[in-house]
């Protein structure tokens, strides 16, 4: 039978407080992890994280004391599975090991996403984005070959390529033009909200990743192409955060949150293949449901509907991190000239697009292309995964 959270009863919320032996778990090993176990790992930080910035947000729009003080026992159990969540990941792991796992994340996250998306119009935002993503992981695997003396294969085991996408300089748009067109959200699917806010979620940690981790490096190009893709992932959270409808209500909005919680710790339950990490999942779930409960019973008197008017029945099919090389690789071949104007999406190089481009550019080559360069000089040649043969787009190794 499909799950329902709606009819499953959860963890109460005054069982749910932890201490700190239960929160200090044991990360993963590093060097015989499953990728995509890291790749889970990091999707709930960023659910989590967005989770309880959004609390914040709410409860500063909020006179009720009550409904604030309600908001803050949930938001402090979501910062505790927050902990817990991020924490799995080593220490031992360097910065751009974690940055090339995030690339990953938002390559084959988004690629699914995309598959499964029912919208069409939202399905090319998915598209379009996950062409960007896919060509920072190729521009940080030569970072890491060059910086580092290692190569990217151990980090993604193959099971996701590592070539070039769309260019990253090719990414700098004019900020007008990466702003969406929302979902109706009166005849839009329960799904594509989910996908609207997973996606949104994951890329605004990777942003927020990178506005911090950036100046930690000492060697200049490091710090310029984390700048550089940086700016791009601000890019992307606007155009991810324009696909969802802004008039939702706060209530709306909360219930949706907690319902996407519960599908995706539902949907990595089923999925994982770490047994302790899948328990964590299993806990998890069960806190969920208790805070999607709440947030169901402030809808019903707040907003005065049911939730069964906002929420699918039951969960859609798990989301699962799998390979997507077939799926990128037709993208690759048809959409990497692709550029956007306006709402919409254009293959020209338009006067706005070129005028952003020589404003970021002032006339110098940009990092994403010397991090190739260098790398090439210095090993020999540039690093590219192509475990299916040759670009699609017919684009060679550079030697």
């Amino acid at each position: 039978m499909a799950f329902d959270p709606l009819q499953e009863r959860g963890i109460p919320l005054d069982e749910q407080l932890r201490d700190w032996r239960e929160l200090n778990v044991t990360p993963i090993d590093p060097d015989r992890c499953d990728p995509y176990t890291r790749c889970r790992i990091i999707t709930m930080n960023g659910i989590e994280t967005e989770a309880i910035l959004f609390s914040h947000h709410m409860a500063r729009h909020c006179r009720d004391v009550e409904i604030k003080q309600r908001l803050a026992r949930v938001r402090y159990i979501e910062a505790q599975q927050q902990k817990v969540v991020n924490w799995l990941l080593p220490g031992a792991s360097s910065v751009l090991e974690t940055t090339i796992a995030y690339e990953q994340v938002a390559v084959d996250l988004t690629a699914w996403v995309a598959r499964m998306e029912p919208d069409q119009r939202l399905k090319q935002a998915y598209q379009f984005g996950v062409l960007e993503d896919f060509d920072h992981l190729y521009r940080y695997a030569n970072l890491y070959e060059m910086i580092e003396h290692r190569r990217a294969d151990k980090i993604v085991d193959q099971l996701t390529e590592v070539m070039p996408g769309r260019p990253t300089y090719l990414h700098h748009r004019d900020p007008m033009d990466n702003v969406r067109e929302p979902y109706q959200r009166r005849v839009t699917e329960p799904l594509s909200r989910l996908h609207a806010l997973t996606i949104t979620a994951a890329e605004q940690q990777t942003m927020n990743f990178y506005m911090n981790v950036g100046p930690m490096y000492m060697e200049p190009i490091a710090r310029q192409l984390y700048q550089e893709i940086g700016l791009i992932e601000e890019e992307h959270v606007t155009h991810y955060e324009s696909l969802v409808e802004p008039g939702e209500s706060w209530w709306e909005r909360l219930l949706n949150h907690e319902y996407n919680e519960c599908y995706l710790y539902y949907s990595f339950m089923e999925t994982e293949s770490d047994p302790k990490v899948k328990n964590i999942w299993e806990l998890h779930l069960n806190m969920e449901l208790e805070h999607l409960r709440l947030a169901a019973e402030m809808f019903r008197r707040f907003d005065g509907r049911d939730p069964d008017q906002v929420l699918a029945p039951a969960l859609p099919p798990p989301v699962t991190f799998e390979p997507n090389k077939g799926y990128i690789r037709d993208l690759l071949a048809t959409q990497m000239d692709l550029t956007t104007l306006g709402t919409g999406y254009v293959r020209e190089a338009h006067e706005r697009f070129e005028k952003m481009q020589q404003a970021v550019m002032g006339g110098e080559r940009p990092p994403s292309e010397r991090v190739i360069e260098e790398n090439r000089a210095i090993s020999g040649e540039e690093y590219r995964l192509q475990t299916e043969g040759r670009h699609p787009a017919g684009l060679r190794v550079n030697r």
